[in-house]
């Protein structure tokens, strides 16, 4: 895939794990992208662990490998970072 197309893909991807995972997800549009294509990566990594093929375009089976790969990131990152102070 282009990079235009990783982008769009990251979004796509961003904005539906930010809607799944609850709580406060500051960053805006870029975070999302970002998150998303890290997500993919992450997603291809576990897909590929369990001998499975990660993501191969832009299609159902990639937007879901990447949607729970953005999904475990999304928990890290709100695990790491903890809740804050009231």
């Amino acid at each position: 895939m282009g990079i235009i197309a990783w982008i769009i893909f990251g979004l796509i991807v961003g904005l539906v794990a930010r809607w799944l995972v609850p709580g406060e997800a500051p960053g805006g549009i870029i975070a999302d992208i970002v998150v998303g294509i890290l997500g993919a990566l992450i997603g291809g990594w576990i897909y590929g662990f369990f001998g499975h093929t990660g993501i191969t375009g832009f299609n159902l089976p990639s937007i879901v490998c990447a949607l729970i790969g953005a999904i475990v990131l999304l928990w890290l990152l709100r695990a790491i970072r903890g809740r804050p102070a009231t």
